[in-house]
């Protein structure tokens, strides 16, 4: 995963004298990039970015305006609605990545507003299906899908997938969601399905359940994009639903350091190890160098 936060203009990353060091993944199975931005670009990016005027969020969706904005709070930096979002031109998302469609949000929205506008794009990708949903995560099952019919098209291309590559058996994939019993749900995934009676190998059940989730942040004003940071979550795919909270596959995507699926979290834990979280702190991390 490259994290990075670049800038926009004339000047290139080793001219700016931005450096990078990047971390592997950490026990919680997040992985960190942090960058290190020399001070000697803040007299350049000081027009463009005042701290006394707020961040303009281009989302409608109510839940990431609270995150974002209990976040930045924290730091001394408000996160606004973008105003009259709803009546602006609709940015239409077909980038091939998370990276353009967040790019492409920034840059669009930050035309009509006068502040600095950050755009996010995520979704989720299983590595049995080579990546997908991907960028159509939100779209999975059609353009006006549900989060009901997109967790049903990935668990039936799913254990489509494990047919295929004859492994799990339809009932044996019927019955993963049963792998993580109440009593185990604070150990490892590991140590989860070796409790089960005639349990898989458990390092080939993980590989064939495994996905991450993926967040890309574009922040940009005045048509200039000034900083990307991206966050990603490691996780495993259940068949059977957990917890009410969250939104599109959270119900269904097992983070194994908790012992809980996203959806099982409030929504504090679940900023604090999302992939939203991590890009979003990596945003803060770039507004607060000086």
């Amino acid at each position: 995963m490259q994290g990075r936060c670049r800038l926009s203009g004339r000047l290139t990353p080793a001219e700016a004298g931005v450096h990078y060091r990047s971390l592997d993944a950490d026990s919680f199975g997040t992985h960190y990039c942090f960058q290190l931005l020399d001070s000697r670009l803040w007299p350049l990016l000081m027009p463009l970015i005042s701290f006394h005027s707020p961040l303009f969020l281009a989302s409608s969706n109510p839940g990431k305006l609270r995150e974002f904005s209990g976040a930045a709070a924290a730091r001394g930096i408000v996160v606004k609605p973008l105003p009259g979002m709803e009546s602006l031109p609709h940015c239409v998302e077909d980038g091939r990545t998370f990276e353009e469609n967040a790019r492409k949000k920034a840059l669009h929205y930050s035309a009509y507003v006068s502040g600095p506008v950050f755009a996010d794009d995520s979704g989720i990708s299983v590595d049995a299906l080579r990546g997908a949903p991907g960028v159509l995560s939100a779209r999975f099952a059609g353009p006006n899908a549900t989060d009901v019919e997109n967790n049903r098209k990935l668990l039936e291309e799913l254990r489509s997938s494990e047919a295929a590559a004859g492994g799990l058996t339809q009932s044996e994939a019927l019955r993963f969601g049963g792998f993580l019993a109440p009593e185990n749900r604070g150990a490892s995934l590991s140590a989860s399905l070796e409790n089960r009676p005639n349990p898989p190998r458990a390092e080939e059940q993980y590989s064939r359940r495994a996905a991450h989730y993926v967040c890309v942040i574009a922040l940009a004003q005045g048509g200039q994009i000034l900083c990307i940071t991206e966050g990603r979550a490691d996780g495993v795919i259940l068949d059977e639903p957990r917890g009410t909270g969250g939104f599109g596959y959270d119900s269904y995507f097992f983070y194994a350091p908790l012992g809980k699926t996203f959806a099982e979290l409030t929504p504090e834990e679940k900023f604090a190890v999302s992939h939203r979280g991590e890009a979003f702190r990596k945003l803060l991390d770039f507004l607060s160098q000086e």
